[in-house]
This record gives structure tokens, C-alpha cells and sequence, in this order.
């Protein structure tokens, strides 16, 4: 670990682990602020996916500014999922980790467009939208809804409309 004026630097060997800011709050007396805590939400997301009941009392998220879509989601999963909403709401926010906000919240935002709601939807329409391509829906995970049914046409009954004939 390496202490530095505006940020703590912590690494293994040469790869830096992590780098949390320092924080130098004053009080009213002007003297330094003690246990003044710095909280990185993306940090907890794992441990509160384990434990989904802390999501609404957990310290580092609780000044944690959210678009009001990823309310509206979180909403629409526990409504209809339970508890497994609440953990995949998680799963969502851990998205976060890798993915950027803006990404995110496009993903989000496609999701609620399209009726989905599962952390999955979101996943693929984020990574949809970073590749730049179409989402394809998957008719084998959503086997409620009704399927189109192709038939081949036969050449004989092509050629029959062409002649002007009724099939």
C-alpha cells in the first residue's frame, strides 16, 4: 500500500488492486475529520449479491445516485421474480463493473421497452448495443409465446397461381 495526498494506492506485486480517493473533510473547529469513510458501491455489489437482503440498508450504497431506470427495473424484478428479482437486480448493477453507465442504462432502458425483464435480457441488449448489432430473441427461453410457423412452398403450387389456377 502506498498513501499519496489524494489517493491510497494498493497493489500486489506490480499490478495496482485498487485505487480509493482520499478524503480530507473538515469539521466546524477546522481541525481533520476522523473515520471519514470513503464508499465505492461497485466494490460491495458481490458481497450483497450473496446477501440481497443488506440492498437496501448497505452503508456504501446508500448515497449511491441512480437513473431512475435502474429503480424502475429493480422494481419490475422483485415484483415479479421475488427475492431471485432482487438478486438478479444485483446481477444487473454488477454490470457496472465492466460495462459503462451509459451502456448500461441503454440496456436497461431496451429491456423495459421490450417488456423483458430478467438480468439476461439486460446482459444481452448491453452487449447488443457495444457490438453494434441487432438483439436477436431466443424463442426456446420464451416457449409461451406463439411461434411463426413456415411452410415450404411445393414448385407445383407456385406455378399453379402463375397459370392462374386455385391451388
Amino acid at each position: 500500500m502506498r498513501g499519496y495526498l489524494h489517493e491510497v494506492v494498493i497493489a500486489c506485486g506490480a499490478e495496482v488492486i485498487a485505487r480509493p480517493s482520499r478524503s480530507w473533510a473538515r469539521s466546524r473547529a477546522r481541525s481533520w475529520e476522523k473515520e471519514d469513510y470513503v464508499f465505492d458501491p461497485l466494490h460491495y455489489l458481490a458481497l450483497i449479491e450473496q446477501k440481497t437482503n443488506a440492498l437496501d440498508q448497505a452503508a456504501p450504497l446508500a448515497d449511491w445516485e441512480l437513473p431512475e431506470s435502474y429503480i424502475i427495473r429493480r422494481r419490475l424484478m422483485e415484483a415479479r421474480m421475488g427475492k431471485r428479482g432482487k438478486r438478479e437486480f444485483v446481477q444487473v448493477l454488477r454490470l457496472l463493473e465492466t460495462f459503462r453507465i451509459a451502456d448500461v442504462e441503454a440496456g436497461i432502458q431496451s429491456a423495459l421497452e421490450r417488456g423483458t425483464i430478467g438480468f439476461d435480457a439486460v446482459k444481452h441488449l448491453v452487449l447488443c448495443r457495444i457490438e453494434r448489432r441487432p438483439p436477436w430473441l431466443d424463442m426456446t427461453v420464451y416457449p409461451y409465446l406463439p411461434k411463426a410457423c413456415v411452410a415450404v412452398t411445393s414448385p407445383s403450387d407456385y406455378m399453379a397461381l402463375l397459370s392462374g389456377g386455385g391451388l
